[in-house]
This record gives structure tokens, C-alpha cells and sequence, in this order.
């Protein structure tokens, strides 16, 4: 390999080529896709790439491309292949007069790569943020061990109303599926391991998903989180759950009276409105 510490510097981002990775720093501004300025900079270790590759690009560029191996890097696993090309974050594009250059860096890579196929574990460390990000029905938040939904007056439907806010351990999720809000109807669902509740077909019925809209759930936010969650529930195993923190008397209130509108509205049946009344009282 060439010296540890040379730098090819690209359009939005720069790759520099250490002994046993490549450190990729995405630039910042105007110009850059907010997921790389989100992602900030990520190591990949030698051992999860697959390959790389050399093409010509639009507008007199190259594009120097790494192949992670499938299931190294969980922020490639909960995108699925939904990723723009100009967002994929293995992408190093260079001007055209660059290519000797880039093509001297691939070369010195390929010698280098493991002959492997899918890895067996995460290889390259998911993202650090965000904790926490706003979708259309609610908000989501994460703090390493538990995922959390408290659902939104404007956005939430009376079926995750009646469920009442969500909290998810790690330990009770199999994995998480991301529908990006850049196509119709896009989702951030959590999985649950076999045996849990049976799961509705429609992300906006779902108490263990929140749906995205204009503005609401974007890429650089509800990709990285989702690959954190993921990286989790891969690293975590199965836990009792734990009792629900007591509420604040105020917020119970409040929902009462939302519920109540439900109930007057004739989206509530009176059984549902007893059960689920009493379910929040006892959280005082």
C-alpha cells in the first residue's frame, strides 16, 4: 500500500489510506448532501471492503468507488439499496485530469482485500448521530438502549393514539426496516423478535413505526439513526422488559382529554375508551 497518510481528495469528500483502512472525511457547505455532512468521517477497515472500481463520471469526472462487503457496515444495510447515487458515501468523485492518480490508489487497494463474501458481523462502526429526529406522526429517539415514539396531536392516527407513546428495548427487536422519505410513504419500522404482536400492514397503524412526509424524516437523519438501532439490536440480547417511568400527571391529563375528543368523535368505542383510560391512569 501506498504511505500511510496519503489524502485523494475529491469533490465532497477525501479518502485517506492508512495501513489497515481507508478514513473518509466528508466535506462541509452548501454544496455537499447533507448525509455526508451528517456521517462526518467513518473508517472502513480493509477487511469490509469487497472491491473497488474506477469509472468515468458526468461533466469531465471520475468516480472512485469502494464495494463494502454486504452486512459490514449497518448504515449500507438499513439504506437497502434505496440510496441516491450522488448520496452513496462510497463514492469519491474527482476531477477528470485525476484518474491516473485514482487509478494508482485502486490498484494499491485491491491486492489488499479480503476474498471473502457477506460478513458475519458489523465492520464498520455506525454512525453517531442523531439521537433523536421528528417524523410526520411523531418523534423518535434513541439513547443506546432503547428506541422511544411519542406520537404527535397533527400527525399520529387513532389507532397509535389508542396504543398510547412506545418504548423498545433493544434486546426485544430483531432488526429495523427504513423506507426512504424520498419515495412514497417512506417509514422508520422496528422489528420484533418472532413472538411479539402481529405487525399491520400499514406503517401509519404501526405502534413500533413512524411515517415520514414533506420535510419530516429526512435522509440525514432518519438513515443514521436507523443504522445506530440496527448496530444495537445486532450487538444486544434478548431482555424482560422493564416497567414504564411514571408520567407526568399533566401529560396524562392531556391525553385523556385527546382521547376523549377520539371517543366524542366516534373513532373510540366506549370499551376502548374505558380500557385505555384506565391504562393511562395507572401510569400516574
Amino acid at each position: 500500500m501506498s504511505r500511510m497518510g496519503d489524502v485523494l481528495a475529491g469533490f465532497h469528500a477525501a479518502w485517506e489510506f492508512e495501513s489497515d483502512s481507508v478514513r473518509i472525511r466528508y466535506a462541509r457547505g452548501i454544496r455537499t448532501p447533507r448525509l455526508f455532512q451528517a456521517l462526518g468521517e467513518r473508517r472502513v477497515p480493509l477487511e469490509a471492503i469487497a472491491g473497488v472500481s474506477l469509472t468515468r463520471g458526468k461533466r469531465g469526472t471520475v468516480v472512485l468507488r469502494i464495494e463494502p462487503r454486504p452486512g459490514a457496515d449497518p448504515l449500507m444495510e438499513a439504506a437497502a439499496g434505496q440510496l441516491k447515487e450522488s448520496c452513496d458515501p462510497y463514492r469519491l468523485v474527482l476531477p477528470a485530469e485525476r484518474e491516473t492518480l485514482a487509478e494508482y490508489y485502486a490498484d494499491e487497494l485491491k491486492p489488499l482485500l479480503p476474498d471473502a463474501g457477506p460478513a458475519d458481523r458489523f465492520l464498520v462502526e455506525p454512525p453517531q448521530g442523531p439521537s433523536s429526529f421528528k417524523a410526520y406522526d411523531g418523534k423518535a429517539a434513541f439513547d443506546g438502549r432503547t428506541v422511544s415514539f411519542r406520537w404527535f396531536w397533527t400527525g399520529a392516527s387513532s389507532a397509535k393514539w389508542k396504543a398510547g407513546d412506545q418504548s423498545f428495548p433493544v434486546g426485544e427487536l430483531s432488526g429495523v426496516e427504513w423506507r426512504s422519505p424520498e419515495v412514497f410513504e417512506g417509514h422508520l419500522r422496528l422489528l420484533r423478535r418472532e413472538g411479539a404482536t402481529v405487525t399491520p400492514a400499514q406503517a401509519d397503524q404501526d405502534p413500533a413505526a413512524v411515517v415520514f412526509g414533506l420535510g419530516y424524516g429526512p435522509v440525514h437523519e432518519s438513515l443514521p439513526f436507523a443504522a445506530a438501532v440496527l448496530a444495537a439490536v445486532r450487538t444486544s440480547s434478548p431482555v424482560a422488559a422493564v416497567p414504564a417511568p411514571r408520567r407526568d400527571p399533566a401529560d396524562i391529563a392531556e391525553r385523556i382529554r385527546h382521547l376523549g375528543e377520539l371517543h366524542q368523535a366516534g373513532l373510540v368505542t366506549d370499551e376502548e375508551f374505558s380500557v385505555k383510560k384506565a391504562e393511562l391512569l395507572a401510569e400516574l
